[in-house]
C-alpha cells in the first residue's frame, strides 16, 4: 500500500486542520468527512477537496481514521473503528476513564492495529530541543494560560489544556506518580477553568503546573531543574535558556558554569504527527505516543481532577463548621 486511504470524523476547529493536512498529504488520501452537523462537514469537505460521507460509509472506504469529535464520544467512535479492522488516531484525551482507555489498548492489540493518540506537543520542535539539553529533572514549573473561548469547554482547562504539560512531564520524567495535590475552580462554564496541581512522583521529582483558560493573554513557560543545571523554556517565544557545567559562555565567579541562549525553528507539528501516524500505518514503524502514553496522560488528569474536587470538598466542609460555629 502506498498511500493510506483516511476518514475524518469530526469536523470542528481542530478537525479541519487535520482535513487540511490530509488534502496535502503524500503518503495519505482523505476519502471522506463525516461530522453530526452535515453543514459544517460539507464546509470542511469542500475545503479540503473531498466528500461527506456517512460514517458507515466512510469506515468501509478507509483504512484508517482521525477522530477529532468531542472528548465524550472517543470511546465510542474509536472503539467501533478498531472493531472495523481500521487504524485510528484519535486526539487526547484517548477516553473519558481509563477502562475505555484499557479496552481500546486491548481491541488495538488484538486487531494488530495501530492506535495513536493526539497528543501534539510530543511532535513539536520545542519538545526536542528541551530533551537534547535536560539531565534527570528534580524539579519542574509549567504554566500554560491562555484568553477565554467557548470552543473547548465540554471538558475542564485539565483535559483542555494541563494534561498538554501532564503528558510532556510524564515523558520528562518517565517515573509513578506518587502523589497530586491540586486546586481548581469555574470561573466561566461548567467545568473548572483554571487548575493548579503539584505532582510528587516516586523518585522524588515535583512538578508544579497551572492553567488557565480565562487569562488576559497567552503564556506558555517551563522551568525544569535538574542534576545537570537550570533550563527554562518560552514556548512562544521560541527560546531556552540553559545554565549548566560547560554550557555556553562561562558565567562570571561561578567555576565551570556557564549559560545557553538557544532558539528553534518551529516546524508543523501536525504534520509531523500525521507523518509519524502515516509510517506506523504503512511501514510498521513504532507508535510514538501509543495507547500507554494516552492512558498515562488520562490518569494522571484524572487525578489532578479528583484532588481538585476533595480540595472542595474540604473546604465546603471547613465553611459549613464556621458557619455552624459562628450559630451556635
Amino acid at each position: 500500500m502506498s498511500r493510506l486511504r483516511v476518514g475524518l470524523i469530526g469536523a470542528g476547529h481542530f478537525g479541519r486542520f487535520h482535513a487540511l493536512k490530509l488534502r496535502d498529504a503524500t503518503r495519505a488520501t482523505l476519502v471522506g468527512v463525516f461530522d453530526h452537523d452535515g453543514v459544517r462537514a460539507h464546509l470542511v469537505a469542500s475545503e479540503a477537496q473531498s466528500v461527506t460521507l456517512t460514517r458507515e460509509a466512510l469506515l468501509a472506504a478507509s483504512d484508517a481514521v482521525i477522530i477529532a469529535a468531542p472528548a465524550e464520544v472517543h470511546f465510542a467512535l474509536a472503539a467501533e473503528a478498531l472493531r472495523a479492522g481500521k487504524h485510528v488516531l484519535v486526539e487526547k484525551p484517548i477516553a473519558a476513564t481509563l477502562d475505555e482507555a484499557d479496552q481500546l489498548a486491548a481491541l488495538a492489540r488484538g486487531a494488530g492495529l495501530v492506535l495513536q493518540v493526539g497528543h501534539l506537543e510530543r511532535f513539536s520542535a520545542a519538545h526536542g530541543a528541551v530533551t537534547a539539553r535536560m539531565g534527570k529533572p528534580l524539579y519542574i514549573e509549567a504554566v500554560r494560560v491562555a484568553p477565554f473561548k467557548p470552543r473547548g469547554t465540554d471538558v475542564s482547562v485539565i483535559l483542555d489544556l494541563m494534561i498538554h504539560d501532564l503528558d510532556l512531564i510524564l515523558a520528562l520524567v518517565n517515573q509513578p506518580i506518587e502523589s497530586v495535590d491540586a486546586v481548581g475552580a469555574a470561573v466561566a462554564s461548567l467545568h473548572d477553568d483554571i487548575a493548579n496541581a503539584r505532582v510528587r512522583f516516586a523518585n522524588g521529582c515535583v512538578a508544579t503546573i497551572t492553567a488557565s483558560r480565562i487569562a488576559q493573554k497567552t503564556e506558555r513557560r517551563m522551568r525544569i531543574f535538574s542534576e545537570a543545571g537550570y533550563l527554562t523554556i518560552d514556548f512562544a517565544a521560541r527560546n531556552l535558556t540553559v545554565i549548566g557545567r560547560g554550557a555556553g559562555m562561562p558565567i562570571p565567579g561561578i567555576a565551570e558554569f556557564g549559560v545557553e541562549q538557544v532558539g528553534w525553528q518551529d516546524h508543523d507539528a501536525l504534520e509531523a504527527e500525521h507523518a509519524a501516524f502515516y509510517a506506523s500505518c504503512l511501514d510498521g514503524a513504532p507508535v510514538l505516543v501509543d495507547a500507554a502514553a494516552g492512558r498515562w496522560a488520562l490518569e494522571a488528569a484524572i487525578k489532578v481532577a479528583q484532588s481538585i474536587a476533595a480540595s472542595r470538598a474540604r473546604a465546603e466542609a471547613s465553611g459549613l463548621i464556621g458557619a455552624a460555629t459562628q450559630s451556635a
